[in-house]
């Protein structure tokens, strides 16, 4: 359990916030926006277009093949896209239509080897109710955690102040294949929350279990279409599917890694206090469809991504003091300046116990 804190100001339930700002927010922006599904498709489409480009790359000469690395490039944004796309679909802000929103998802999330009721179980249902609390899926490991393979290979990978330039850069482009086969083999092996190569376990029912291996199974099956259409050749698979893919992990990771990981763990699910949003420029979120407004989404999860700015505006009017708003240089910088592992709640210590730092966002007196 949590030590018992003393904020500045009481920890807040996520519902205290949507009860309070809700009101002051327009009717349209809880409304299924159909259109999103547009945004989606199309980067599906720029992904397969890219493949099919690729499958050339064999009659291309060596002093040409970097012509294609803009088109790795896009194609990566496309993989980055998918993610927070399906991301919104699966909360609900997109389409009500359950059967067309798990067969776009499948689709969606095959890219990053997710199964949905995997996604659905460990992001909707765990993390959203448990957010950065010892229970969560998705936090940091605490130091007094075993020293299994999964803390491991997360403490050679992840930004901190003790990573290496080498482990940073294979971490990027890899870290979420690694969280991935953790939950993956958590619940498709064990379901039992004993497991203890993963942060926080977490158990499905049985239908769920067969589900996810089933959608894994067809997620296997896709990725082997692509590299069978992409002729099994070395260049091909390099350029057309790796480096596409790792450019894509990568764009999503440098989010994924700010959302929680400087915050303090709470007993109480306060956004505010245990989830970072950061500033980026507008391209990025016209781009990335607002996720770099993450508070607002824990706050609102169903809502269309559109109007989280709006929402953070409410939030720097009503709670200045609370709210973790950062440059996302600034983000980074804090997340190589300490190590990942909690001491406690609002202390990070390293892989030795050593090391120890108190969380940078600390709302402690």
């Amino acid at each position: 359990m949590l030590r018992n804190l003393t904020y500045q100001q009481p920890l807040l339930h996520q519902s205290k916030y949507a009860k309070a700002l809700r009101p002051l927010l327009p009717a349209e922006a809880f409304a299924p926006d159909p259109s999103k599904l547009a945004i989606l498709l199309a980067n599906l489409v720029i992904l397969i277009l890219g493949w099919v480009i690729a499958s050339t790359l064999s009659h291309w000469s060596i002093g040409l093949l970097w012509l294609f690395l803009p088109i790795a490039i896009i194609m990566g944004n496309s993989v980055t896209v998918l993610l927070f796309s399906v991301h919104n679909l699966m909360h609900g802000s997109v389409v009500k239509n359950s059967r067309l929103s798990y067969a776009i998802s499948l689709s969606a999330l095959a890219v990053w080897w997710m199964p949905p009721t995997l996604w659905k179980a460990v992001h909707n249902q765990e993390h959203h109710n448990k957010t950065n609390s010892i229970a969560d899926p998705d936090r940091n490991y605490t130091y007094e955690q075993p020293n299994t393979w999964g803390k491991w290979i997360q403490n050679q990978f992840v930004p901190s102040s003790e990573v290496s330039p080498l482990g940073l850069v294979m971490g990027m482009a890899s870290a979420w294949g690694i969280y991935g086969f953790r939950h993956l083999t958590s619940v498709v092996l064990f379901n039992r929350k004993s497991v203890d190569y993963v942060p926080a376990a977490l158990t499905v029912s049985t239908k769920e279990r067969w589900a996810i291996a089933q959608e894994y199974l067809v997620i296997i099956a896709l990725h082997l279409s692509v590299i069978a259409y992409l002729e099994f050749d070395l260049k091909q698979l390099l350029l057309g599917y790796f480096l596409p893919i790792a450019i894509g992990y990568a764009g999503g990771m440098f989010y994924i890694f700010t959302n929680h990981m400087l915050c303090e763990m709470t007993d109480v699910n306060d956004p505010l206090v245990n989830t970072v949003s950061l500033r980026v420029p507008k391209i990025f979120d016209r781009l990335h469809l607002n996720f770099s407004h993450h508070t607002e989404h824990h706050i609102f999860p169903g809502m269309n991504s559109d109007y989280y700015p709006l929402v953070q505006e409410l939030l720097k009017a009503h709670y200045p003091e609370r709210y973790n708003l950062l440059d996302a240089g600034e983000a980074w910088r804090l997340l190589m300046q300490t190590p990942r592992h909690y001491r406690d709640s609002n202390t990070f210590t390293n892989w030795s116990g050593k090391e120890t730092v108190s969380c940078p966002l600390s709302q402690l007196d």
